[in-house]
């Protein structure tokens, strides 16, 4: 019988921690040889630290039998731009197989974000290799970003999560009809406690909190560099953490800055500390929120729609916040964007740092809200990508046509639903446009006179 070898994609220390947990609890079969294939997708992967390089990988990397640098292999490609050309599939095929030693090797992937590279090129690269597909963080809620080949999507056997909004079954991968499977909480908590543990020379934090002597923990994720923000707005999104934490009684803040975010941002928060009559203090160690949440046992955790912010909550029964959801729920653009899944989990399920009676007698959301959101995602996940999962039509219409008010307005466009013919398109008392064939002719007449007066 041919050997087997599994190989695993990460390019982050989150994603590597998952993949460590799942190999723990034996949620993947016995294989002659496992390795990690780490990839560096930043914009500058040649001046930006790889995951393999971290603190606390060494102990990650201890589960795998080689660690490989994708960068390296497809070199002077970069990995999110890079995939093979369908006729040069074979000799790239032989070419890493030559480099990585895995002759005739029966391969079996498990890879991140499968819609998109590298995931998606070492799919292609290994024509017929089975699939696993471990989830992203919050985004595995939503729909699957892009359409993928059923080349590849038939393969995928399974998605593996983080069992991070108990109760909620993730949208992703749904149109191939992939199965999902948990990763034990204990055994990413018991990955993580290794990691953290690993960090003897991380601060145990300032001492804070008039409740029980430990500081309130602010995340950033640099949201200007995705254009969703500008740099000036996201510094007051920063400074309204800060005067969010001062106000519920904090008084010692650590900040925990993206890791390319500019410094000047430190300097501004702290003088803002100062003025409120706080202390803050900068964790600028490049280590996994939850490897802070595991040192700093923190008061509360607040940000704006970070993972992290469900990982404190569901995994380690912090008091979490929520900063700015509003703002960015109505600049985010196009429609489409990935991150509005995840925005619209925080927005839905936490609390606002500006409410604090809702932060201090916030819980883990009962079964029923989790149905209410699930059926949120489902209308917000067709309108999304509704030529991806056109079954989902009916059951956004249903929740449209049921919850859409004020409050719920803010997850929808209407020149969205407009466009896709949904409740909510246009005012109650003009519901009969879209349906009456004569408006719809005249409207078709208008546009086609419109562009004949463009070209003249």
């Amino acid at each position: 019988m041919p050997r087997t070898t599994q190989i695993f994609c990460a390019s982050t220390l989150y994603g590597a921690a998952t993949l460590a947990a799942a190999l723990d609890a034996g949620l993947f079969e016995p294989a002659d040889r496992r390795l990690l294939l780490v990839a560096n997708n930043a914009t500058n992967p040649e001046i930006t630290p790889s995951v393999d390089t971290m603190p606390g990988f060494d102990l990650l990397g201890e589960r795998f039998d080689e660690v490989l640098s994708w960068n390296a292999t497809i070199s002077p490609f970069h990995p999110s731009g890079w995939s093979p050309r369908a006729d040069d599939i074979p000799m790239w095929e032989r070419y890493v197989r030559l480099l990585w030693n895995l002759g005739d090797d029966e391969v079996r992937l498990a890879v991140e974000s499968v819609q998109a590279n590298p995931a998606l090129a070492l799919c292609q690269l290994f024509t017929g290799a089975p699939v696993d597909v471990y989830a992203d963080g919050l985004i595995s809620y939503g729909p699957t970003r892009d359409k993928i080949d059923p080349l590849v999507g038939t393969r995928i056997g399974r998605l593996l999560h983080l069992d991070l909004v108990p109760g909620l079954t993730p949208l992703l991968l749904t149109e191939f009809g992939v199965p999902t499977e948990l990763v034990p909480s204990e055994a990413f908590l018991k990955v993580l406690g290794e990691l953290a543990a690993d960090q003897d020379d991380l601060a145990d934090g300032p001492s804070s909190s008039a409740a029980d002597g430990k500081p309130a923990l602010l995340l950033s994720q640099y949201l200007s560099a995705l254009g969703i923000l500008s740099d000036a707005e996201e510094e007051d999104l920063h400074r309204q953490m800060v005067r969010g934490a001062v106000a519920l009684g904090h008084r010692r803040l650590v900040f925990k800055p993206h890791p390319v975010a500019p410094a000047r941002w430190s300097r501004l928060l702290e003088d803002e500390a100062t003025k409120l009559g706080a202390e803050l203090t900068l964790l600028d160690r490049p280590v996994l929120a939850e490897v802070a949440f595991q040192r700093l046992r923190p008061a509360l955790v607040v940000g704006c729609f970070s993972t992290a912010l469900l990982t404190a909550a569901a995994l380690y029964g912090l008091p979490v916040a929520r900063v700015g959801t509003d703002t960015v729920l109505a600049r985010l653009a196009p429609y489409q964007n990935s991150n509005r899944v995840p925005l619209t989990i925080v927005d839905a399920l936490l609390p606002d740092i500006a409410d604090g009676s809702a932060v201090n007698s916030w819980t883990m959301p009962p079964r029923e809200r989790v149905a209410e959101l699930s059926a949120l995602l489902k209308a917000v996940g067709f309108a999304m990508q509704p030529k991806i999962y056109p079954g989902l039509r009916g059951a956004a219409e249903t929740y449209l046509s049921r919850h859409l008010n004020p409050h719920t307005w803010r997850y929808f466009k209407r020149k969205r639903l407009t466009s896709l013919a949904l409740p909510g398109a246009v005012p109650a008392q003009l519901s009969f446009i879209p349906r009456n064939a004569t408006v719809r002719r005249l409207a078709r007449r208008a546009r086609a006179l419109k562009q004949v007066a463009v070209r003249k």
